[in-house]
């Protein structure tokens, strides 16, 4: 039986734009569910190669109409043993939140390339991934302040497969170390969770009136902490999946108060049924998503040009090159190798994007990196031992050996377990097993068994 919403939050919503209370109960009492993916762009164009939507055995529906990557599923598939999921084709991502995607198109279009930018509160990676694919030439900090969440990030991050995003797991003042460096700063901030109530029914009973206050406080908080870091012109984006105006219109009039920002109109199609809404005392646009509106949950999203800050100098820090000798034993498993910089962590070769090694060797010193680029593995002796990361990156060499798995092989790689098939029809040695032409990991096939080498701490644990 639906729980009741709770009273204190209808009523704060009474006055606020687009809201029909009927509507929005009756949306909350319905038992439908949305179900929504977001491809990743680049192993979408590898996969469809050689396959069709009919090879995704997923049940898609309509497009996303404010993503051009999004899809809404008819119903709930079992992702968990969906191995083109754990080859990072897609990341389940509630529709709403990739209208992202459409706020980046409307304020910088094709000026994408080349900019950095900043997740402050990326976990578990929704929007650090569209970032990823959107800026797939910029440079993307994702930030994770609780440690045992920038773990899961790290792990989304890593299937996803660029080589372009930097996790770091930092408090957001210890960004007031890099005034001015950043182009974008997108921040999905901690909120009291109104938004998620149809799809968690544990969000009505954890909701109260005293949490939203708490969490309007830590989102001023986060704002001020980090503000000095997006450079003059820069774009800040703020969003929440909260309907309190406490932590919506309220905190947009707050932060026109303290900070030198001016507010962006979006432009929305008719029949997205956004509603367009604006703070009370300096008119800044704010955007919401009603679930009995739109095709998704509970979301609200503003965007804003900085006006102040000062020039930020670029850095000159350097991280520790391959040897040439390393650097050649590395380059055949790279696709557009020439692009990339191969640095070494402790033993292990780290492959990032040229153009941005010095500022990942200054990130090193201003914060602390849970990862940063695509980990490529070890070398012993003239061997090399790949690591996972390499297998599910996107600058991994379409020319290694790779064996397609049929789905019930795939699903007992994933499980870490034995896979049933004849070795002798095999190249020995380290080659990718792989799901509809997409890598799932690594393993090394001997003259009479194969070692499995996926992460046991990614391994399936349901049967």
């Amino acid at each position: 039986m639906p729980q009741v919403l709770p009273h204190s939050l209808i009523q704060s919503l009474q006055s606020v734009n687009g809201f029909d209370e009927a509507a929005f109960i009756q949306a909350h009492v319905s038992a439908e569910k949305v179900t929504s993916i977001r491809f990743n762009p680049a192993k979408y164009s590898r996969f469809s190669k050689q396959y069709s939507v009919n090879d995704l055995q997923l049940p898609i529906a309509d497009a996303v109409p404010w993503c051009p990557y999004g899809q809404y599923l008819s119903e709930r598939p079992s992702f968990t043993f969906d191995p083109l999921f754990h080859a990072g084709l897609y990341y389940v991502q509630e529709a709403s939140s990739m209208f992202l995607w459409q706020v980046l198109q409307q304020t910088l279009g094709s000026q994408a390339s080349s900019l950095k930018v900043l997740d402050l509160c990326a976990a578990p990676g929704g929007k650090s991934t569209l970032l990823a694919s959107y800026f797939k030439d910029g440079l993307v900090v994702a930030n994770e302040v609780i440690k045992s969440r920038a773990n899961i990030l790290v792990e989304n991050i890593t299937k996803w497969g660029y080589p372009n995003v930097v996790v770091t797991n930092n408090d957001p003042s210890h960004f007031q170390r890099l005034q001015n460096y950043f182009d974008v700063m997108v921040i999905d901030a901690p909120c009291s969770g109104s938004g998620l109530f149809r799809k968690d029914a544990d969000a009505i009973s954890e909701w109260s009136e005293e949490a939203v206050v708490l969490c309007s406080q830590r989102q001023q908080r986060i704002i001020a902490d980090a503000y000095a870091c997006l450079k003059q012109n820069g774009l800040l984006i703020y969003s929440t999946c909260s309907y309190s105006p406490q932590e919506d219109e309220a905190i947009l009039d707050w932060m026109m108060d303290n900070f030198q920002l001016s507010p962006i109109s979006l432009q929305l199609s008719e029949e997205w049924n956004i509603i367009e809404t604006i703070s009370p005392e300096h008119n800044a646009r704010g955007y919401r998503f009603y679930p009995d509106k739109v095709k998704g949950e509970g979301f609200f999203i503003a965007a804003f040009i900085k006006l102040d800050g000062e020039h930020f100098f670029a850095p000159s820090n350097k991280l520790p090159a391959l040897s040439k000798a390393e650097e050649s034993l590395w380059l055949p498993w790279l696709y557009k190798a020439e692009q990339l910089y191969l640095f070494k962590q402790k033993e292990t070769a780290i492959a990032i994007p040229e153009a941005w090694h010095q500022d990942v060797a200054f990130l090193q010193k201003q914060l602390y990196i849970k990862s940063a680029g695509t980990l490529l593995g070890n070398i012993k002796g003239k061997d090399i031992i790949p690591h996972p990361a390499l297998a599910l990156s996107t600058i991994l060499s379409e020319q290694l050996t790779k064996t397609s798995f049929t789905k019930e092989q795939a699903i007992q790689y994933l499980q870490k377990k034995d896979i049933a098939i004849d070795t002798h029809t095999l190249t020995k040695g380290w080659q990718l097993a792989a799901y509809c032409g997409l890598p799932l990991g690594w393993m090394k096939v001997l003259p009479n068994r194969i070692n499995n080498y996926y992460p046991a701490e990614w391994r399936i644990l349901k049967n």
